[in-house]
């Protein structure tokens, strides 16, 4: 069993964000069809779906057919957005008894400019309110400390008057997160350089990928995790294996082993920013 299992339902995106490396595939959206296909073919390894690697999932034109499929198998689906579609997306999410978690990069409001983040937070904070009342946990990320943060005093001070309260004074947990209302979280996080071939190596150690975690690319590819943009170490394909053959093929097995003796396996492992954070 993993933890989550990511889905990109798309690879479309509707923003240019400079801390996004963006992806050079072809762009294409999981069928609903396929996206049944790729459910059941994991039902037996998760609970929870990720509706999250590249693009934007409020884009897909099937969205509320996809979160129905994933309440028929049995799935909660946490979901990661900009934002900007929420206002618009509010009502089919709110219906999708699937759903357990939004999670907003709000850190893409900088990311593309800024600009007066009124409009945006208004639309974001809206949303989020209809959401939380349905249970739905719903997380506000700025995810860009040491790089892309110089607007974040406006975002809080904006969520300060919006909510009543001083956000920056609420008490965080040892992870910096802070309750701003039932089922409304604030998460701050440190920018992080996405793994780049080119790049220099990072030290890194371990990694939850294989452990906790896959992800599967809208074409059903089969990879590590949710920061390989490109599908570089494909695994194998979900639409035509069945997902023990792809685990248990030696590509796949060199991967966990090497995150266990804390030695990565992979090149572009050994490259990533992020992963830094488990080393011991």
């Amino acid at each position: 069993m993993f933890k989550r299992v990511y889905v990109e339902i798309t690879n479309v995106c509707n923003l240019s964000c400079d801390f996004c490396p963006g992806t050079r595939r072809a762009a294409g959206y999981m069928t609903p069809e396929r996206f049944r296909t790729a459910a059941e073919r994991l039902r037996s390894y998760t609970d929870y779906l990720y509706f999250h690697v590249m693009g934007e999932p409020l884009l897909h034109p099937q969205l509320a057919q996809l979160l129905g499929i994933a309440a028929e198998t049995g799935f909660r689906v946490c979901l990661t957005t900009n934002g900007t579609l929420l206002p618009d997306k509010a009502a089919v999410l709110a219906s999708a008894s699937s759903l357990h978690k939004v999670s907003v990069s709000l850190h893409s409001f900088e990311g593309n400019g800024g600009g007066d983040p009124a409009a945006y937070l208004d639309g974001v904070l809206g949303a989020a309110a209809q959401l939380c009342d349905r249970g739905v946990l719903c997380s506000l990320r700025l995810w860009n400390a040491g790089g892309g943060d110089r607007r974040n005093g406006e975002i809080l001070s904006y969520l300060s008057r919006a909510l009543g309260l001083d956000v920056s004074s609420l008490p965080a947990d040892r992870l910096g997160n802070r309750k701003l209302a039932d089922h409304l979280y604030l998460e701050p996080g440190a920018r992080f350089d996405w793994p780049d071939p080119e790049a220099p190596e990072q030290n890194v150690q371990f990694c939850h990928a294989l452990t906790d975690q896959i992800a599967v690319l809208w074409d059903g590819t089969v990879i590590p995790c949710c920061l390989d943009a490109e599908g570089r170490m494909a695994l194998g394909n979900l639409f035509s294996h069945c997902l023990d053959d792809i685990l248990a093929a030696p590509r796949a097995q060199a991967i966990r082993r090497g995150f266990a003796a804390r030695r990565p396996a992979e090149s572009l492992c050994r490259r990533c920013g992020y992963a830094r954070r488990f080393n011991r």
